[in-house]
């Protein structure tokens, strides 16, 4: 008797579905993801700005080895290429050259490093609390945009020292940053859950990123190197020109430094690469929201 009665009674999971209960960890709709992280967004900041706080609180300098590390690495790159290796060749201005190529470039390549841990470094934030896990990945690009806005100011002060004068073109920077922003999101976003699943890309990233630094033109002009140096076809250059890191860089330079003409094709890649990054991104991360955690 008792079986039957078993049998016939609903299963607790059948039970909570009829009273519309779900797995605290469920996948939420798209579009109800959405409003949550918007709803996060003050926490997002928080969180954002407090790891920036206590980041440098141990080091004698603080906060400002966030412009020297980037102007030290800056310096390197510049005996080593500009001098010894001969990148200079025809470059005007390369010091402001080199140092937009290395701050746009770095400004990318922490934030998508730090999105790629995001998820991993912080497992016990994630099963002790219910909340939507791309305000991750998304704080720790804010982060990285504050270090930013710190070294842009740096730049400027440079660009200005080595004989370029400010410009109109300069209102155009907001622009340029935002639609790399969008972009960051979006490549920390696919790291993010990358990451989560293969615990062995935090070894290899290393070596992607140095690769991807070579081939942006950080340290010569691509189609001086490319095509006139190497004689390479000119596709084998407007390939490294679509590249999204190199189309910031390229972008910014043109801002910044007169005589610089990329082609023009780098101000569409700009855009192209921001929308669809973040689109293709944010939805692939949410695919896994109900995994991340697990394990």
């Amino acid at each position: 008797m008792s079986q039957v009665e078993d049998t016939a009674s609903p299963s607790l999971t059948e039970l909570a579905r009829r009273h519309g209960l779900r797995p605290a960890i469920a996948r939420p709709l798209f579009g109800d993801y959405v409003r949550r992280l918007w709803e996060r967004r003050h926490f997002v900041l928080t969180y954002a700005t407090s790891r920036n706080v206590s980041k440098y609180s141990g080091s004698a300098l603080g906060r400002l080895w966030q412009v020297i590390t980037p102007l030290l690495n800056a310096a390197i790159y510049y005996v080593m290429f500009g001098l010894i290796l001969g990148g200079r060749g025809n470059i005007d201005n390369y010091v402001a050259f080199l140092l937009t190529g290395m701050f746009v470039f770095t400004y990318t390549q922490r934030t998508v490093s730090a999105g790629a841990r995001s998820i991993s470094g912080n497992l016990s934030l994630i099963r002790a609390l219910h909340f939507p896990r791309a305000s991750l990945p998304l704080a720790y690009t804010i982060q990285e945009l504050q270090q930013l806005a710190i070294s842009m100011g740096v730049l400027l002060v440079i660009v200005v020292a080595t004989g370029e004068p400010p410009n109109w073109f300069w209102l155009v920077i907001p622009v340029v940053l935002l639609l790399q922003t969008l972009f960051n999101i979006g490549a920390g976003l696919v790291l993010a859950r990358v990451g989560a699943q293969m615990r062995d890309l935090n070894q290899l990233l290393p070596f992607i990123m140095r690769t991807w630094l070579y081939a942006s033109g950080v340290f010569f002009a691509i189609h001086d190197k490319v095509v006139n140096s190497a004689g390479l076809p000119d596709w084998v250059a407007t390939a490294m020109y679509l590249n999204p890191a190199a189309s910031y860089i390229e972008w910014m330079r043109d801002i910044l430094i007169g005589g610089h003409t990329p082609p023009q094709a780098v101000w569409l890649s700009c855009l192209i690469w921001a929308v669809v990054a973040l689109g293709a991104g944010f939805w692939y991360f949410w695919q896994a929201e109900d995994r991340y955690g697990r394990g």
